[in-house]
């Protein structure tokens, strides 16, 4: 499974210039962990982090210019950090395996002369077979739409003819699609291909629980959706196909909220499903309409952890929301196993402002983000705080120290 091991974002609302674990030109920096959760103040900017990460795959999934015009993001101009004239930039540095050499894909938005935002410039680039210093050598290289891009698997890797027969000059018809939208269709460009789907793949978390307890169609579902208004889809799914698993996930359930003792789906005759609890408790069921926030998203975190083909990389913001504080722990504890266990496991990244979800952390798994007197928000890490990674030795909870203000201190 491919693992994201840097991440920096540019001239986005309040994230001036903010990167996150290694990137090709930062190789001093640690890359970042398979589990990683920025936390930070109310204004801080995590929103906005993990807003990025969304803008970068909307940016595919649409085209630019529909992305900054989402309901959320209000537009370009609205988007781009105050008192610059800058494109926003993203990079991504990442592996598409443990052994593999990184690949970083720059991409910079800006707008046109029709003040409509446009792709400025893309590249993916990495090191060449047996290079170990020096540049990442592009194989694709756009600017304005127009550039090179170097075909196939083994494309620039040597120096000299073969790299020139490799190459192909490249014009882009539509500015606001990205070249890897369109090239990494094409079988002559595998590894633009392998990141497009790597893309793709990205699973940012909308999940709402009055979506959850919406009525849908009935049909069988293989993945839960960004809302979770088809979990009752997914249960299907797992009930039929996948039973072990999903008799794991009710085991976990039972445990963190005493009483669930099934869950399962009820088709009406009308071909919509219903998702129905059970409590020992009680003789009648409960359906999703009459469950807690707090149920639901429990229910459908452990879910998405089962899912028997995960996306590579899943974007989670405050997890904690109608959760009972004491379920945060446990929750943190099943989202960090999830990501550090199995081989082929997702990469998971989570932001958060509840101490007693970060008491289950480690101080390289844990970013902190500030908002500096100039409006722009700076980020590091905790295990950088040598005062705060002598007291987790000692014992003591990270949570209780962000609590106490220790890494406000640092």
């Amino acid at each position: 499974m491919a693992l994201i091991e840097g991440f920096r974002v540019q001239n986005l609302r309040a994230l001036r210039d903010v990167t996150l674990g290694k990137l090709s030109t930062e190789q001093q920096g640690e890359p970042l962990s398979p589990f990683t959760v920025v936390i930070g103040k109310n204004g801080a900017g995590k929103s906005t982090l993990f807003d990025a990460f969304g803008f970068v795959a909307d940016c595919l999934s649409t085209d630019v210019e529909g992305a900054c015009d989402a309901k959320q993001r209000g537009g370009f101009e609205r988007m781009r950090s105050l008192g610059t004239n800058d494109p926003m930039r993203f990079e991504i540095y990442y592996r598409e395996a443990k052994n593999e050499r990184p690949i970083t894909y720059e991409l910079a938005i800006n707008l046109d002369g029709s003040s409509r935002p446009f792709v400025e410039s893309e590249v993916l680039k990495q090191r060449r077979k047996g290079q170990k210093h020096g540049r990442p050598f592009p194989f694709l290289r756009l600017h304005h739409g127009k550039g090179k891009v170097w075909a196939g698997e083994e494309a620039v890797e040597s120096v000299g003819v073969e790299e020139d027969r490799a190459q192909e000059d490249v014009e882009l018809t539509d500015l606001r699609q990205l070249g890897i939208a369109t090239l990494g269709t094409l079988k002559e460009h595998p590894r633009i291909k392998r990141f497009r789907d790597f893309l793709k793949g990205w699973f940012l978390s909308y999940f709402h629980p009055d979506a959850a307890r919406s009525i849908p169609s009935a049909g069988a579902q293989r993945h839960l959706n960004i809302h979770g208004d088809n979990i009752g889809n997914v249960v299907q799914y797992m009930e039929r196909e996948h039973k072990a698993r999903f008799q794991s996930i009710l085991d976990r359930i039972a445990k963190k909220i005493p009483g669930i003792a099934t869950i399962r789906t009820i088709e009406t005759q009308d071909k919509r499903v219903l998702l129905q609890f059970n409590d020992g408790a009680f003789a009648d069921p409960f359906y999703a309409g009459q469950m807690s926030d707090g149920t639901l998203k429990t229910f459908a975190y452990l879910l998405l952890m089962e899912d028997p083909d995960p996306p590579p990389f899943i974007c989670i913001e405050e997890p904690e929301n109608g959760l009972y504080h004491r379920l945060l722990d446990s929750l943190a504890s099943e989202l960090r196993s999830h990501a550090t266990g199995k081989k082929g496991a997702p990469q998971i990244f989570v932001t958060t402002h509840q101490p007693y979800f970060v008491d289950a952390l480690s101080p390289n798994e844990v970013w902190i983000l500030e908002k500096g007197i100039d409006g722009f928000s700076t980020i590091r890490r905790v295990s950088d705080l040598d005062l705060v990674k002598n007291l987790v030795d000692e014992g003591l909870p990270l949570g209780g120290l962000w609590y106490s203000d220790y890494l406000d201190a640092g």
